[in-house]
């Protein structure tokens, strides 16, 4: 190899060298502007006392900076699939899937206790185990917990404190223990924090913010062990 064609594959080398490492640094970038690249992420599903307060942000702030938390309550939605709002048949169901969520923490029920649809409750357990195994067959492989939702503390409305308690929370454990998933019992936990309730179904600020110690302590306990 004469002196010139040497000092031409040197220079040809060397903008390879540069060219690969202009490309890493690049995807690097592309990488770093992801805001959920290496976060461990939340999905809160549930209805109004997911979608309409803090507990979700209250979660978040107590997790951590490792940690990206997503709402996807809806209001007035039902885990019957025998109501006028499943939460299946709404778009943050697929947006919910769609985050690839590591945990998903699901609170549904307080809706159920409803008397326009308590003669169909009876598929209750089948809905719920529906809902909790679409999101067994992500692809992320979720961590599930199925949340008994806080007490009913209004007597005589809709939702009922009475089917609720006698109906609906039993259930609940039935799709946990038929989809072996592990619950978290805010019911009992918030059992006697109706002051933390304004109109006896929804919580406050500081009933947001016990939900969210209920649901972060049974969270970290469990990555803990």
């Amino acid at each position: 190899m004469n002196k010139k064609k040497s000092i031409l594959l040197a220079v040809g080398l060397a903008i390879l060298v540069i060219s690969v490492g202009v490309t890493s640094l690049f995807v690097l970038s592309l990488e770093n502007k992801n805001p959920l690249a290496g976060k461990i992420r939340v999905a809160c599903v549930g209805d109004s006392i997911t979608g309409g307060t803090y507990y979700p942000d209250d979660l978040w702030m107590l997790l951590g900076a490792n940690y990206t938390v997503g709402n996807f309550g809806v209001p007035g939605s039902t885990a019957s699939l025998n109501s006028e709002n499943p939460y299946m048949n709404n778009s943050a169901f697929q947006d919910a899937k769609n985050f690839q969520p590591n945990i998903v923490i699901i609170m549904l029920g307080t809706n159920d206790a409803n008397s326009l649809i308590h003669p169909n409750n009876g598929s209750f357990v089948g809905d719920y185990v529906r809902l909790i195994e679409e999101f067994q067959a992500l692809s992320s492989k979720p961590k599930i917990y199925l949340v008994k939702p806080p007490p009913v503390f209004a007597n005589g409305t809709t939702p009922s404190a009475e089917y609720f308690r006698n109906i609906v929370i039993p259930t609940i454990d039935q799709a946990a223990n038929q989809t072996n998933v592990p619950i978290i019992d805010v019911y009992s936990a918030l059992a006697n924090s109706s002051n933390f309730f304004y109109d006896g179904v929804h919580p406050d600020n500081e009933g947001a913010i016990l939900i969210a110690n209920v649901v972060y302590k049974a969270i970290t306990q469990s990555n803990a062990s």
